[in-house]
Order: C-alpha cells, then sequence, then structure tokens
C-alpha cells in the first residue's frame, strides 16, 4: 500500500518560499509518476507539476518559472520548491502517485494522494 505525506506548508509574504516534501511509502519514488496538485476554494483540484521515472518533468502554466518539482529516490521523498509566491498560490497542497510511465497533471490519473498541507500566501 502506497502511503504519503506532505509537509512543509505554512504560511508565507508574497514573493516569499517555501519548499513542500513528500515522504513516501516503499519503493515508489523514481518508479512511479509522481505529481504535486493544489486545492484552491472553490476550484477543482488542479495539478502543478508533475515528474516522470526518468525525472522528465511538466509544469502548470501558472507556476513555470517560479516551481521547480525534484524527487530523491535514495530517500524516497519528493520535492516542491517554490517561490516567487502569489496570493494565487493560496490553497492546500497535495502529493500524488500513478503507476505511469508519462505524467498527466490530471487528478484523475493519480491513484494514491496524501493529506495535504496547507500554503498561505498573504
Amino acid at each position: 500500500q502506497v502511503q504519503l505525506v506532505e509537509s512543509g506548508g505554512g504560511s508565507v509574504q508574497v514573493g516569499g518560499s517555501l519548499r513542500l516534501s513528500c515522504v513516501a511509502s516503499g519503493d515508489i519514488i523514481g518508479r512511479y509518476c509522481m505529481g504535486w496538485f493544489r486545492q484552491i476554494p472553490d476550484r477543482e483540484r488542479e495539478g502543478v507539476a508533475g515528474i516522470e521515472s526518468d525525472g522528465s518533468t511538466c509544469y502548470a502554466d501558472s507556476v513555470k518559472g517560479r516551481f521547480t518539482i525534484s524527487q530523491d529516490s535514495t530517500k524516497n521523498i519528493l520535492y516542491l520548491e517554490m517561490s516567487n509566491l502569489k496570493s494565487d498560490d493560496t490553497g492546500i497542497y497535495y502529493c500524488a502517485a500513478a503507476y505511469l510511465k508519462y505524467c498527466y497533471l490530471l487528478p484523475n490519473t493519480y491513484g494514491f494522494w496524501g493529506q495535504g498541507t496547507q500554503v498561505t500566501v498573504s
């Protein structure tokens, strides 16, 4: 059973930075497609960034150049470095995993989810 636990959320000022971490149980980092999603109030859950087992990455247009997704397969940890944060980035951020070769920033393609971590930018 895959388990994902996020951490690193918090409150930050506009223009600030945060790093989110997601610890995965089992040997899935580097084998599964991993992604970060966010839930903003009154909006559907949206994809933020994804990384495939070979390290290929993709980003939502709204975060390109500001967010960086990475993974450490030796520690089974997924990261999301966020910089130049905007108030629109406020939301609950989720780590997700999918046993797929290619990543898509579509929530319904991911079968495993963490509990989420709150990010507030003001």
